[in-house]
């Protein structure tokens, strides 16, 4: 299950995709999966069975603003995470559209997890999700995760032909998904450079600080509007920081 160098140097765009049709659903016109009522996205549809579930322990509104707390701490986490991960790798690998082995990096977050960087994409997509129909949020979870694997399984099988006995090594102490609670590994001599990190990931805080600073209106088309505007300011910065060639 690993993904092939293409994938690799396009999964930007795959990714882009696969959360525009999460927002979309286009099969929804034949199918008919979601609802079309006032709140149609899980948002409101999952703070509707909250309440139907313990009415006597939360209002509507407390079910809604239960949700965002909880969308709003995966955004957090998710930008937190692969800012610490891009400190450390450097945002110009981070970006790359090709895979590198100049060494092994044993600093950061990568002292308690392999792959920091694909788990916060999964953690930021179930925040997104929230917003998202139903089928398509279901669909972009899957979908995303799915390619995750994909790239880990490329990069890993890249890496241990690259690196050899130490990534294997470092693989065997270090967990692969879930992060362990204490370093499993020295820390390495790598600095963090965090200006960078924080620019190179600009739209996951755009997209924590739009479902904090917007999310008290209960509106969903104004946090969608948020997060494309997040999306258009790391187009610009992307072109900004420097990212290494293939």
């Amino acid at each position: 299950m690993k993904a092939t160098a293409f994938e690799f140097r396009i999964r930007f765009f795959i990714h882009v995709v696969l959360i525009v049709l999460g927002f979309t659903v286009p099969w929804d016109r034949w199918l008919h999966l979601d609802s079309l009522g006032p709140n149609p996205h899980v948002w409101g549809m999952l703070a509707a069975h909250l309440f139907k579930l313990s009415p006597n322990v939360l209002t509507v509104g407390g079910a809604f603003n239960l949700l965002l707390a909880l969308a709003a701490v995966c955004a957090v986490v998710s930008a937190a995470l692969r800012t610490w991960a891009s400190a450390y790798m450097g945002p110009a690998t981070v970006h790359s559209s090709g895979m590198h082995g100049d060494g092994l990096v044993a600093a950061g977050p990568y002292r308690h997890l392999r792959n920091p960087l694909y788990v916060g994409i999964v953690i930021h997509v179930v925040a997104l999700a929230l917003l998202m129909p139903p089928s398509g949020a279901i669909f972009c979870i899957v979908t995303v995760v799915l390619f995750q694997l994909r790239l880990i399984g490329g990069e890993e099988a890249f890496l241990t032909q690259k690196l050899g006995e130490p990534y294997l090594a470092y693989c065997a102490r270090v967990p692969r998904l879930f992060p362990a609670l204490t370093p499993r590994v020295p820390a390495s001599s790598a600095r963090p450079a965090w200006a960078m990190a924080f620019l190179s990931e600009i739209y996951m805080w755009g997209v924590a600080v739009t479902y904090i600073g917007l999310g008290h209106r209960y509106n969903a088309s104004i946090l969608e509007q948020g997060i494309l505007i997040s999306l258009g300011v790391m187009l610009i910065v992307r072109a900004l920081v420097p990212r290494r060639d293939a």
